[in-house]
């Protein structure tokens, strides 16, 4: 039995370093990828993936008229980076954010499970929660309100924040058609890395190849895409091929090119 024990741990590693191995392999540090969001891919694009709100490089939104919260008004003015696929959805593959360790005990003695055991513990959750494919800049008010929810169609639900049309009732979350194109190729992209550590449930892929079909890739996704390649070092193959297809203009892009090209 402590064999095939010791197998099947074997198995679920070997099967989540070689999803690994086609993903993010350079950056464990979540706040670094967000710096280098900030500063080498949305640098020319300050613009928030739910509700197209445009910010400054201090992260202030630029919050119009008709845009009410009822909760986290304190964070509706600033922008904060959202996981399109949840870090719960991933997370709880790991051993450590299901059961936590006997290392994971704080200052005062008291046991820990979940995101912080993960954080702690394990590289290969590190790095998936540091992809910057799966990282978008959003209003404070709207990822704290969006929280872990998935995503699903909610035709009688009210927009949750005024002009801004995002929908979330019920632990669900609609976002705006504006952004479903490129949540939903962040979440093909997600899965094709990542399974079995992460994987859609039927109906949700369903409904993702639907957005994929329907909202076709944008010129700036495809130089998001090409920006974050070069920094992360491994290319979204979804949005990369669908760049393709659709003629628009994709390229890996370095840093020190992006400098060049700017003189």
């Amino acid at each position: 039995m402590q064999l095939m024990r010791t197998a099947a741990a074997l198995s679920a590693a070997l099967f989540a370093a070689c999803a690994l191995a086609a993903g993010n392999t350079t950056n464990e540090d979540f706040r670094e990828s967000k710096k280098m969001l900030e500063r080498k891919v949305y640098f020319d694009h300050r613009v928030t993936l739910y509700c197209g709100y445009s910010y400054d490089k201090e992260k202030n939104v630029s919050l119009p008229e008709g845009f009410t919260t009822e909760r986290h008004r304190e964070r509706a003015g600033r922008v904060e980076w959202e996981h399109v696929v949840p870090a719960e959805n991933f997370g709880r593959y790991f051993k450590e954010w299901r059961e936590g360790s006997g290392r994971c005990i704080n200052e005062k003695g008291h046991f820990f499970t979940g995101r912080r055991c993960a954080e702690k513990l394990s590289a290969e959750f590190r790095l998936m929660q540091a992809d910057m494919y799966n990282l978008f800049p959003a209003v404070g008010a709207v990822n704290a309100d969006r929280s872990n929810y998935n995503y699903e169609m909610l035709p009688d639900a009210p927009y949750a924040f005024g002009t801004c049309e995002m929908k979330i009732e019920n632990r669900k979350a609609e976002p705006p058609e504006r952004s479903r194109g490129e949540i939903a190729r962040a979440m093909l992209y997600m899965e094709e890395t990542y399974a079995p550590v992460y994987r859609m449930s039927a109906r949700q892929r369903r409904m993702v190849e639907e957005w994929n079909a329907k909202y076709p890739v944008t010129q700036w996704e495809c130089t998001r895409a090409g920006r974050i390649a070069g920094l992360q070092g491994n290319e979204s193959a979804v949005t990369a091929d669908a760049c393709r297809r659709a003629g628009l203009e994709y390229s890996v892009i370095k840093p020190a090119e992006e400098k060049r090209r700017k003189k």
